[in-house]
C-alpha cells in the first residue's frame, strides 16, 4: 500500500543523506581499469549492466536510434518502465560469507603462493552497515538510463510533464529502491533538462510513491510465503546442485589454489569468493585478486547454480512464483487502457510517463508471467550439461539497473506496443513484430488479463478444504 506523502518526504530525505555517505564511502576506494575479468558475464543477478550493453564502456549516453525506430509511422503516447535498482553493496548476510572466506584464505599468511599472498594483501573493506545500500556507481546507473530513455523518446520526457506531475515514479521501501528513483529524476532534471533549480525547486512529493503492494508483492503473497520462500523443499534442486560432480570439482579446485583442505570450506563459501570479484568490479571498477580463483568453465557452473536458485524461486520452478506477480501485471495493463481511452478521445494522455522501481525479484515473476525465457526443459540439478544455451540466464535478464519499457505508440489505424528489455527490442511470445497491435497483446494475455486474481493465487488452503482469508496491512 502507498506510503502517505508526508512520512514518505521524511523516509527520501533519510534515505538519501544515508545513501550520499554511502557513495562517499565508495568513492574515495575506486579504482579504475581496462582490464575486465573474463568471467564479468556470469555473475547472474549481481552482473553489471555494462555487460549486456558493452557499447556502454565507449559511451555510457549512448542510444541506439536505429534499433527502436519502428517500420510504421507512429508517435509514442506513453511509456511504462519496471526497473531494478541499480548496483548496490553486498547484504549484511552476504558480508558475513565473504568474511568467512577471507578469513580462511588469510589464516596463516602462507607465503610463496602467489594468490594467496595477493589475497592476504587484498582489503577486507566490506563491512555489515553497508547492507545492501546503493552506490555511486548505482546512482550512475539510474542517472543514465533516464538520461537514454528520455533521449530514444523525448516526447513523452518533457519538463511541464514534470513539472505537472503528470510523471509518475513509484519506488520499494527499501533504500536502494528509493535512492535509485531519485537517482533515475536527477538524471531528467539535472542531466537531460538541466533545470537551474534541480530537483529541490520541484514538487516531488506529488510524483513519487512508496508501494510495496506492486514492488514488492512476494511479500504480501501468503502463499509464496509459506510453500516457497519458508518452504525448505522448495529449492531442493539448488541444495543436490551443490553436491554434483561440477560444483565439488569447483570447490576442490578453489582448495587448491588456497591451499587449504576442500573439507574447510563449503559451496556457499565458494559462491561468496565468487562473489567478491563481481563486487570489486561493480563497485570499484576493479579487477579482484578473488578473480583469479576461477576461469570461465568454472564462472559457467556458479552462474548455473544462481540461475538454479533463481527459476525455482523466482521463475518457472513454482507456478506461485510467478502467479504472485498478478497485481504489478494488472496494474501495467490499466495504465495502458488508460492511455489508449485518454488518446481516443482527447488526443492527450494525462500521464505520459510511469517509472516503478523494485527488484530482480519484481522483473523475474513478471517475465516469467508473462512467457518470456522459457526452456522446453526445466533447470534441474542434473543437466546442467544440457542447459549451455539456455535462455534462462539471470544475468542477460536482471542485472543492475535491468529494465523492462512498455511504450505504447499511436499508429494509423491503431495502437501499437512497443517492448524493451535492457533498451532492446524484446518480442511477445508468439509474434516476432517488434510493435504489434495492442489488441493483439491483449488478446495472447487475455486469459491473465481476465484471471489472475492475487488475493485468490496467493491465498492458502485451510485444513477444511476452505481458504484462509489473509490479512493485508492498512
Amino acid at each position: 500500500m502507498a506510503v502517505v506523502l508526508n512520512r514518505h518526504v521524511v523516509l527520501l530525505t533519510f534515505a538519501f543523506t544515508r545513501f550520499c555517505s554511502a557513495g562517499n564511502l565508495v568513492a574515495n576506494r575506486e579504482h579504475q581499469t581496462g582490464d575486465i575479468p573474463a568471467i564479468a558475464k556470469y555473475f547472474g543477478t549481481k552482473t553489471r549492466y555494462e555487460e549486456i550493453n558493452p557499447y556502454l564502456l565507449n559511451d555510457i549516453l549512448f542510444v541506439n536510434k536505429t534499433s527502436l525506430q519502428l517500420q510504421q509511422e507512429c508517435t509514442p503516447v506513453h511509456i511504462s518502465a519496471v526497473i531494478r535498482h541499480g548496483t548496490r553493496f553486498p547484504t549484511a548476510k552476504n558480508v558475513k560469507m565473504m568474511k568467512d572466506i577471507y578469513k580462511i584464505a588469510t589464516k596463516t599468511k602462507r607465503r610463496g603462493l602467489g594468490l594467496v599472498d595477493d589475497i592476504s594483501h587484498w582489503d577486507m573493506w566490506y563491512n555489515d552497515t553497508m547492507d545492501g545500500q546503493l552506490v555511486k556507481k548505482g546512482r550512475d546507473d539510474h542517472m543514465n538510463l533516464a538520461f537514454r530513455l528520455a533521449t530514444a523518446y523525448p516526447s513523452l520526457f518533457t519538463e511541464d510533464s514534470f513539472r505537472d506531475c503528470r510523471m509518475k515514479f513509484i519506488t520499494s521501501s527499501k533504500h536502494r529502491c528509493v535512492d535509485s528513483t531519485l537517482s533515475f529524476i536527477d538524471g531528467l532534471v539535472m542531466k537531460y533538462w538541466k533545470m537551474q533549480d534541480g530537483r529541490k525547486g520541484n514538487n516531488l512529493h506529488c510524483q513519487l510513491e512508496v508501494n510495496d503492494d506492486l514492488m514488492r508483492f512476494f511479500d504480501k503473497c501468503e502463499r509464496f510465503v509459506v510453500d516457497v520462500e519458508e518452504n525448505k523443499t522448495a529449492l531442493q534442486q539448488v541444495d543436490l546442485f551443490k553436491t554434483k560432480p561440477e560444483m565439488q570439482g569447483v570447490l576442490d579446485k578453489v582448495a587448491s589454489l588456497l591451499d587449504i583442505a576442500a573439507s574447510d570450506i563449503t559451496a556457499d563459501l565458494v559462491e561468496a569468493a565468487f562473489y567478491m570479484c563481481s563486487y570489486d568490479l561493480s563497485i570499484r571498477n576493479l579487477k579482484s585478486p578473488w578473480c583469479q580463483l576461477f576461469d570461465q568453465e568454472d564462472a559457467k557452473v556458479l552462474e548455473y547454480a544462481n540461475d538454479l536458485k533463481q527459476y525455482w524461486k523466482r521463475g518457472y520452478g513454482h507456478e506461485i512464483n510467478s502467479k504472485s506477480s498478478c497485481t504489478l501485471f494488472h496494474d501495467l495493463f490499466r495504465r495502458l487502457d488508460k492511455a489508449v481511452e485518454e488518446s481516443e478521445r482527447s488526443g492527450t494522455v494525462s500521464e505520459p510517463a510511469a517509472f516503478q522501481i523494485g527488484h530482480a525479484e519484481t522483473l523475474l515473476p513478471l517475465l516469467s508471467l508473462m512467457g518470456f525465457f522459457k526452456d522446453e526443459t526445466p533447470l534441474t540439478a542434473d543437466n546442467f550439461a544440457q542447459q549451455g544455451g539456455r535462455v534462462f540466464r539471470t544475468g542477460h535478464i536482471v542485472p543492475y539497473a535491468s529494465n523492462l519499457v512498455f511504450i505504447l505508440h499511436r499508429c494509423e489505424g491503431s495502437y501499437r506496443l512497443q517492448l524493451l528489455l535492457n533498451e532492446k527490442p524484446l518480442s511477445f511470445p508468439q509474434t516476432d513484430d517488434p510493435a504489434p497491435e495492442y489488441q493483439h497483446v491483449k488478446n495472447l494475455y487475455s486469459n491473465l488479463l481476465e484471471g489472475c486474481d492475487f488475493k485468490k493465487e496467493c491465498k492458502l488452503p485451510s485444513a477444511n478444504g476452505t481458504v484462509n482469508p489473509i490479512i493485508h496491512e492498512l
